[in-house]
């Protein structure tokens, strides 16, 4: 899927480079700031400060006549605009605040590029005055420097967010199809990092809602179709009730009315039981449980059905993390499935497989499953083959809810063709 320059959004590019633009803006009056403030602060003049006070203290020593000397020849040794000047001749110097100095020693005037620093030597009417001098500002070139590597910074946060962006444009793309009803459109991809999370997580939801949304279609449609062949069949006798004089035919009708409730009554309850496994997740007990006593659990309940059930332990006493209660009612399923359409014999194994998977199978000696069938048996309501249809018991839930069973234990439920010469089902799910 391609997208245009523009399709990414006009939103994200007028964010990104407002933001650039101020920090770059930002950055550059943050620069000028500190030089015209920070720099400027009489902190940073503390080199010609000492100065003036080691010229004044040098001056003290010595008759005021010579000061001027003084004052002259250290200028010239260091190359500095030094001068003697009477304090009247600083009061008539047209300062702000030029009445600082007569309560401070040292005193600092600004004037545009240029600064002056004025000394009061103590104990006199004289000021050593050192200005006008150049204000020892940072170079322009350091902020321009710093400036390209703010936006070099920039170029690379826009290509850190491009991905982004790109993955978020998808993203709304499928939610908006997903919401207008588009149940069928492709789950949504993401190469970048940050939005991988949230797009697995939108796939798990659709792909949720979209079973959910297929469940209930799926009961609608089996609602209508499994409820009106008992119900016509009910309505049919209650019609010939009022119409056979004969006590034999009479209760010949009223018994198919009461079997066509219990079917009714038994549809009712594994629709309810699959919708509410389908549509909400129970609590699961997970914990460590030895599979082989189970299984041999299981198997003990169906004595009273006088078959010969052969159980086969591969796995020197597994033991297995499970939720014991829907394990065992998945391996019931399977069990009593073998028993109903198996020809009298059935074969549990249990084997640990390569890949560290616990793998319980279930096979009989019946006439199997159609390979047409054998990719829908675990769907709702799917019964397709003539010996494993309603006739002989059953309404396609079962095998339904097992495999919802296998889902929440991270596993799965197959089948496939039994060396008996049935069919043979499998619960497979992760050891730990």
């Amino acid at each position: 899927m391609t997208f245009r320059f523009s399709s990414v959004g006009r939103s994200f590019f007028s964010l990104y480079f407002l933001i650039i633009t101020v920090f770059i803006i930002f950055s550059w009056l943050l620069d000028n700031v500190w030089n015209s403030y920070i720099e400027q602060d009489i902190e940073s003049y503390t080199g010609y400060k000492t100065m003036l006070m080691a010229v004044g203290d040098y001056a003290t020593k010595h008759p005021e006549a010579e000061w001027q000397t003084i004052v002259e020849k250290t200028a010239q040794r260091y190359q500095l605009p030094l001068k003697l000047i009477s304090i009247k001749a600083f009061d008539a110097m047209e300062h702000e605040d030029h009445h600082a100095l007569k309560h401070e020693t040292t005193h600092v005037y600004f004037h545009g590029d240029m600064v002056n620093l004025h000394y009061l030597i103590p104990n006199s009417d004289s000021v050593i005055t050192l200005g006008p001098a150049k204000m020892p500002t940072r170079p322009r070139i350091k902020s321009i420097y710093r400036v390209l590597i703010l936006a070099f910074f920039g170029l690379i946060i826009f290509f850190w967010l491009w991905p982004v962006s790109r993955d978020l444009e998808r993203l709304k793309k499928t939610t908006s199809e997903f919401g207008q009803g588009n149940f069928n459109v492709g789950p949504a991809t993401a190469t970048s990092a940050m939005v991988a999370p949230m797009v697995q997580s939108f796939n798990m939801m659709a792909e949720r809602i979209k079973r959910l949304i297929d469940a209930h279609k799926e009961l609608s449609s089996a609602v209508s179709h499994e409820l009106r062949t008992p119900l016509a069949r009910s309505k049919f006798a209650l019609q010939m009730l009022s119409t056979v004089n004969n006590d034999e035919k009479r209760k010949k009708y009223q018994q198919q009315i009461n079997n066509d409730i219990c079917e009714l009554e038994e549809l009712i309850n594994e629709m309810l039981i699959y919708a509410s496994f389908d549509s909400d997740r129970p609590e699961l007990n997970f914990t460590y449980e030895n599979i082989p006593k189970l299984i041999a659990k299981q198997i003990n309940s169906h004595e009273k059905d006088t078959i010969d059930i052969e159980f086969i332990d591969n796995t020197e006493n597994l033991s297995a993390v499970c939720d014991s209660h829907f394990i065992d009612r998945a391996l019931n399923n399977f069990i009593s499935n073998a028993i109903k359409y198996g020809g009298g014999k059935v074969k549990v194994s249990i084997t640990r497989t390569a890949n560290n998977m616990c793998c319980i199978c279930v096979e009989d000696n019946g006439e199997g499953v159609s390979d047409e069938f054998k990719g829908v048996i675990f769907d709702a309501f799917s019964r397709g083959d003539q010996s494993r249809n309603r006739e002989t018991g059953g309404f396609g839930l079962g095998l339904a809810i097992v495999a919802r069973i296998m889902e929440w234990h991270q596993g799965k439920a197959t089948i496939s063709d039994s060396e008996l010469g049935g069919a043979a089902f499998s619960l497979i799910w992760p050891i730990e």
